[in-house]
């Protein structure tokens, strides 16, 4: 059960590092080694502190955010996503947390929907937070 929570939260991960990757280098160098080197460029506390800044509306990234800043479905993935990741925390290291059948359900049903929410945001906002994710404004 521990192990499909944490899965539930790196399948999402990887979903949206490719995203992100096939965005800046294209889906047509996934062989070449720079591919590799920008998948591997973002770590996981990035993408929480990129994700806790949409929920709050940071200052730091409006400048970078869609006119009107984002939207519901990107909100709700980010939420889902700083979720997910703390469930997997809690299942790969507190020995001990119970963890049960339906919690590991549960995570990889939010994580389905996170990813399906991502996806039906519309491309200018999937655009932008690629872009937050992929480099952090200074």
């Amino acid at each position: 059960m521990r192990r499909a929570i944490s899965a539930a939260y790196y399948g999402l991960f990887h979903a949206i590092m490719t995203a992100a990757t096939d965005q800046f280098v294209g889906k047509k160098n996934r062989d070449r080694v720079h591919y590799g080197l920008v998948y591997r460029s973002v770590d996981h506390s990035r993408l929480r502190e990129l994700c806790n800044q949409v929920r709050s509306r940071s200052d730091r990234i409006k400048p970078y955010a869609p006119s009107g800043g984002f939207d519901p479905e990107i909100h709700a993935f980010a939420a889902a996503t700083v979720d997910l990741q703390e469930k997997r925390f809690i299942a790969d290291y507190d020995v001990m947390a119970r963890v049960n059948r339906s919690t590991a359900l549960l995570s990889i049903a939010s994580a389905r929907a996170a990813l399906a929410r991502f996806n039906r945001a519309d491309e200018e906002q999937r655009e932008a937070f690629l872009s937050l994710l992929m480099f952090k404004p200074r």
